[in-house]
């Protein structure tokens, strides 16, 4: 048992370098290793959580199981450590400012004149230490969103600052990532800007103790001893963080510059026992020596941004590696598809997934998208409102409820088959109020998911609002449409599935919120599965 060691990471120079990706990377060896590692995230913005925020502006929402709706970041973590995260993962300056707030109007500064230092520092460093002080890790990385010399960012350095010099030597360190940029004009790499990013650092009261340097090309070791000379760095903490054909690539990368040996080293923690990445190993091998290859067709209303749906993405990363089948995602708009232009649209596609979302707009594209798979036998998975698009589909074309809808689309739709929970009718505030975190399921015998899953009860992660209307089930049913997965506390649909097609399962839930690496999701294997045995049947079917 080792006193709990921390580590932060900022960034410098520029946004969108990886941050999230490196603190995971490293997490990864140092797991691999045997340490109990967990990151965490600090956002800088204000908003109380992602919830609320336009994919456009940030990405995917991502949730964990105990409801908390998080930052896509906490998405690389769990499917780079298999490590379940929580509320505690992600903290955003509007939940530390909602918290101090709270405290002045209970009376808890004794009319003290509160400030930025020390209470919402304060406030900061305890949130940060809550995973430390759990006694469930040995080392807790906390990423610092936003760049060095950012406003927004200025009360988490001054926090780290403090928490560097509470701590004490070889208890915490910082780790700065930067970018090494290649001018071509001049051919050869900048190294200046890494040196403004550190003394920017440096101005704020923090010294880096490890560089990690985003590049294009290989870093000479003169420009190595430069970066150590002038950022005041041990020539071995420079570490280069070159471009990868994928993002599993850099767990291996950051082993063999040595990011994880110098980092037990300024710890002062061992650096004994070799990482174990043999499982990690095959999954990249699956990965990268497909024997066969699928395209399956995204059918969403943020497709212009992949981060979106990134969890989605890289659950079929995962799958294919399982299946040793290359998966091709080609991202469809859904509101740009009309009975004109579905057949072009989604011709020779060999799958279909329609993707979450909320709103009006796009929603008609999806049903198409849905009707198309279900009558061309193409497999077929829809994720929470792509789910209720199968549901809305099934009751216009096959039961012939003609106008039937959710209530989200049209509150005055004849035929509501997906309709808002009664508890959700009273709600204004937009924030946190869906049916988020992990839900219990039932699976029904004898259905594919039940196949598919191995098991009778499931737990998955949920985000929304509108369920499947119970009044219509029957006659769903009996027309060929199967709810074969129920909450049994609720007695809510959660999964819809036909069992006369070929593969098609619709699910309330987000699959794509639990695959890891370690543990690609049975949904999309199962999926993936199915889409290379059509692909197969109807191959053979053409050749016969």
């Amino acid at each position: 048992m080792v006193e709990t060691k921390y580590i932060f990471v900022t960034g410098g120079v520029t946004s969108s370098l990886g941050k999230g990706i490196i603190a995971a990377s490293l997490a990864k060896l140092l797991q691999a290793r045997g340490y109990r590692t967990t990151i965490q995230k600090l956002d800088p913005y204000i908003n109380v959580d992602p919830g609320t925020l336009n994919p456009y502006e940030h990405g995917e929402c991502y949730v964990t199981d105990d409801g908390a709706e998080t930052d896509l970041d906490l998405g690389h973590y769990e499917r780079f450590l298999n490590v379940r995260t929580s509320q505690a993962n992600n903290v955003t300056t509007g939940r530390i400012y909602q918290s101090v707030i709270q405290k002045e109007r209970r009376g808890e500064f004794l009319g003290k004149t509160v400030q930025v230092v020390p209470h919402i520092t304060n406030e900061i460093k305890e949130r940060i230490q809550i995973l430390g002080k759990s006694g469930d890790y040995d080392i807790v990385i906390t990423e610092i969103g936003g760049t060095v010399g950012d406003i927004e960012s200025l009360p988490y350095i001054e926090s780290v600052r403090q928490l560097l010099w509470e701590l004490g030597d070889n208890n915490a360190i910082v780790i700065h990532l930067t970018l090494v940029p290649y001018l071509a004009a001049a051919g050869e790499l900048k190294t200046k800007p890494t040196q403004h990013s550190v003394k920017t650092l440096m101005e704020s009261g923090i010294k880096a103790d490890i560089l990690v340097c985003r590049t294009e090309h290989d870093i000479s070791d003169e420009k190595r001893e430069k970066l150590a000379l002038f950022c005041n760095v041990k020539k071995e903490a420079v570490i280069q963080s070159i471009d990868a054909s994928t993002i599993y690539d850099v767990p291996q990368l950051m082993q063999k510059e040595g990011l994880d040996t110098v980092t037990l080293k300024k710890l002062n923690l061992s650096d004994e026992v070799e990482p174990d990445l043999s499982r990690w190993n095959q999954f990249l091998e699956r990965h990268k020596n497909p024997k066969n290859e699928i395209t399956i067709g995204l059918v969403g209303k943020y497709v212009e941004l992949q981060d979106s749906y990134k969890s989605i993405l890289e659950s079929f990363t995962h799958a294919g590696a399982e299946n040793e089948v290359k998966v091709n995602v080609r991202s469809i708009h859904s509101e740009y598809l009309s009975t004109k232009t579905i057949d072009k649209k989604l011709m020779g596609l060999d799958g279909i997934l329609v993707a979450p979302g909320f709103g009006e707009r796009g929603i008609e594209g999806k049903i198409l998208a849905v009707q198309y798979a279900r009558e061309n036998d193409v497999p077929f998975l829809g994720i929470c409102l792509g789910m209720q698009m199968a549901v809305i589909e099934f009751a216009r074309n096959v039961l012939g409820l003609e106008g039937a809808n959710s209530t989200e689309m049209n509150e005055d739709a004849k035929y509501p088959v997906i309709s808002l929970m009664e508890e959700q009718k009273s709600i204004t505030d937009m924030g946190g109020t869906m049916r988020l975190g992990a839900w219990d399921c039932e699976l029904q015998p004898n259905t594919l998911v039940h196949e598919i899953y191995g098991a009778s009860e499931i737990s998955e992660r949920h985000r929304h609002r509108y369920e499947f209307n119970n009044e219509f089930k029957t006659e769903f049913e009996e027309a060929g449409l199967v709810a074969s997965g129920i909450n049994k506390k609720t007695g809510l649909v959660e999964i819809v599935e036909i069992p006369s097609h070929p593969w098609f399962v619709g699910v309330q839930y987000h699959p794509e919120y639990k695959s890891t690496v370690a543990n690609p999701h049975p949904l999309f294997v199962g999926f993936v599965k199915a889409v290379l045995n059509q692909k197969k049947k109807q191959t053979n079917a053409s050749l016969a």
